[in-house]
Parts: structure tokens; sequence; C-alpha cells
């Protein structure tokens, strides 16, 4: 995740980093150059359209579709958001979360029960060390497809694949261990209970919102959109702007493009892309901070 200053303008303008849209959509932007180069020249030299009451209301046309294709983007680009800022949300809560167990177990176990306290120190930083890997897998991305491809199954062969629940078993286990041994007590095994839960219910959280995508449909209605809308600006305009449509034309697709770019990049926050979220930098935290407390 990238860490910016938001009030300098002139570095971020003219800052091309690997994640700029730019960059991504520079093949297709010059494609639709051509294309629009390509119908201004037809129309202007060879094709007698000039006047023609049905071009005359295509630019009408797209002052309509213009508008419904904004709020769409708008209502695109906000549910993105509020994915990537839940899924954040999250991983702040696992922080805080293993803080407040590590902090308990250091007022409950015995200075002296190293065993313990050791045990503790490795496994509370490994459940957000496996859950960043666990997110980070092709098969959580595909628990929830309705195809049967044999690259899925392979992915799925190992029947111990949810290492996140392995590493909460062992947790509860140990304290369960405790009170049987009479180190814990029934009030303070209630007493560390709402943390412990709290780490399925983060890889619950986390999960749905790696498996579950934007439906298909809409994601796809809007890529489509976009293009006839693009495709159809140079037709209504050329006569108007002449050679001027092909920049004008390219500078609708690449803010209308980036705006869909950007959404499919933070809908999963949980990948290795810029601006997804630092896991890996969380889970360093978590596991000095658990060692500065245990």
């Amino acid at each position: 995740m990238q860490v910016y200053n938001p009030k300098q303008w002139f570095e971020i303008l003219f800052q091309f980093r690997k994640s700029d849209t730019l960059r991504k959509l520079l093949p297709l932007i010059l494609i639709i150059a051509a294309y629009s180069w390509l119908v201004a020249y037809l129309e202007l030299y060879y094709l007698n359209f000039r006047g023609h009451p049905f071009l005359k209301n295509i630019p009408q046309m797209h002052n309509l579709l213009g508008f419904a294709l904004s709020l769409i983007l708008v209502f695109r680009t906000n549910t993105a958001y509020d994915r990537w800022w839940e899924g954040r949300k999250q991983w702040g809560e696992l922080v805080n979360n293993s803080r407040n167990l590590a902090s308990k177990l250091q007022a409950i176990l015995q200075p002296t029960d190293t065993h313990n306290r050791n045990f503790f120190k490795r496994m509370i930083p490994m459940y957000a060390s496996v859950l960043k890997d666990h997110l980070r897998s092709e098969a959580t991305r595909f628990a929830l497809d309705q195809s049967d491809d044999p690259e899925i199954k392979a992915i799925f062969k190992d029947k111990n694949r949810h290492v996140p629940n392995q590493v909460a078993r062992l947790l509860y286990d140990r304290i369960i261990q405790l009170r049987n041994k009479g180190q814990l007590t029934d009030e303070q095994v209630l007493f560390l209970n709402p943390e412990l839960m709290s780490f399925t219910n983060i890889c619950g959280a986390c999960e749905r919102i790696k498996n579950t995508p934007i439906p298909h449909s809409y994601s796809a209605f809007i890529k489509k959109f976009i293009l006839v809308y693009v495709m159809t600006l140079p037709i209504g305009y050329v006569f108007s702007l002449e050679f001027l449509v092909i920049p004008v034309v390219a500078i609708v697709f690449y803010v209308l493009a980036s705006l869909e770019l950007i959404a499919e990049e933070i809908e999963d926050p949980f990948g290795r892309d810029d601006n997804d979220l630092p896991m890996e930098k969380m889970a360093d935290n978590i596991k000095k901070h658990i060692d500065e407390i245990l």
C-alpha cells in the first residue's frame, strides 16, 4: 500500500507508478485513437453524412447515456471502496484483539510459566501470518465458484488447507488444557474467549470479501456500456470537432476505463497490488507487539 501526502499536487500529477491506470490502458487508448481517426477520415472524406438527422441525434443520446453511466460508475467505485475499507477494518480489529489477548494472558499466566508464554507468543502472531497466506490463496478465491474446472480441484487437494482454523483450534486447545490443569479458572476462560472467538469471525468476514466478487453480469455490463459509449462518440462528434475528436475520445475512454480499473483493483484488498492492504506489515507489527507484551 502506498503512503503519500495528498496535499502534494505537483508531485502526484507528474508521478507515474506501476499501478497507474495510464500504463495499463495505453494499448487500448491507442486502439481507440486509431479507431477514431478511421471514423473521422471516412466520414469527412468519403461518406456524405454531414447534416444527416441521425448524426444530429447521437450527441443527445450521449448526453442521456453519459448521465446514466456516471451514476453506474459512482456506485461501482463506492461499492469497491466499501469492500476495501471493510477489509482494513477487519485487519485493524485483528491487530487490536491480538494485543488484547496477549495483555490478558500476560496478566493471567504466572511469570515463571515460560513454556505457555512462549507458546502464545508464537501462536498469536502466527494466526495473522497464516490468515494473510490464506486470503491470498487461489483456493480461497474459488471457494464459492460454481464451476468444476480441473485446475480448481487441484487447488483443493490439501485436506487441511484452512490453516487459520487449525491455529485457532490450537489456541483453544491450550486454553482448555490450562483450565483442566487448574491453571485457569472458568472466569478467566470466559475472560479470554471474546478475543479467541473474534479471530474466526475476522477470518470469515475477510473470506466473504475475498470469495464473493461483484456479480459478473454487473461488471460485464459496465465494460460493455463503456465500450459502446466510447465507440459511438466519434460518429456523432466528428463533424463538429473534425480530427480533434481523436484526443477527445481517447481522454473520455481513459477517464471512464480508469474508474472501472480502479474499482477492480480495490474490490479485492487482499492481493499483491500496490493499493492492496499491507498484510505483511500488519502481521509483522502484531508479532512485534506480542513479543513486547509477553
